[in-house]
């Protein structure tokens, strides 16, 4: 099972992440949130205190084109991580491997909006309450999930240590992700819960 922890703001979350055995490390470009890195010279630094093999992930909410190739040209980031409305030709328009973030919405159709992001590394599902596009700190019901799919699919919303095991066996995901779950507070994780949540999702289903 790979892991994504996002929402690393600071150097010291991030070497920590890395020790801890994450494989993804997540990082929020989107003003509103408590766990926004403004500065792309941080990013850059946070980039540089993990483990080189560690993916970056870029997290980003309808951005504006030129500012998003502003980041990409300034910061390593080895995948995006759509969480707005872009459109499918928006996401391939920088030409970088990316997820597209679906948040699981009455009536939400998975496979389809899967196929119209045929070109994604990838689809994250992620709760849905409204006007806020992730990072809710709640789970959705893990039953929705097809078992069928065309594209991998990311599990997020709400998970923590204690029901990532059970998230991984109703859902079978390929990866998960995680925020909130694992913090001491706003844009601050826990080292504790970081390997608590990793040694849980990797080891629940060995």
């Amino acid at each position: 099972m790979r892991v994504k922890i996002c929402g690393i703001t600071n150097e010291a979350d991030a070497a920590m992440v890395s020790r801890a055995g994450a494989d993804a490390l997540g990082m929020v470009f989107y003003p509103p949130s408590p766990r926004h890195v403004a500065d792309f010279g941080l990013a850059r630094a946070i980039v540089q205190a993990v483990n080189p093999f560690i993916s970056i992930v870029a997290l980003v909410v309808n951005p504006d084109k030129a500012w998003l190739e502003e980041l990409l040209s300034s910061v390593p980031v080895n995948l995006i991580q759509f969480h707005g409305d872009e459109s499918p030709e928006f996401c391939e328009s920088f030409y970088r491997p990316y997820v597209k973030a679906l948040r699981m919405k009455e009536g939400l159709d998975i496979n389809s909006e899967s196929q119209r992001y045929a070109s994604s590394a990838g689809i994250l599902l992620d709760t849905y309450k409204k006007g806020v596009p992730g990072g809710t700190g709640e789970s959705f019901n893990w039953d929705l999930v097809p078992k069928q799919r065309t594209r991998p699919i990311i599990l997020a919303g709400g998970l923590d240590a204690t029901n990532v095991a059970q998230a991984i066996a109703v859902a079978k995901p390929d990866a998960v992700d995680v925020s909130g779950g694992v913090e001491a507070g706003p844009g601050k994780k826990s080292v504790v819960e970081v390997e608590r949540f990793i040694t849980a999702a990797k080891t629940c289903c060995s």
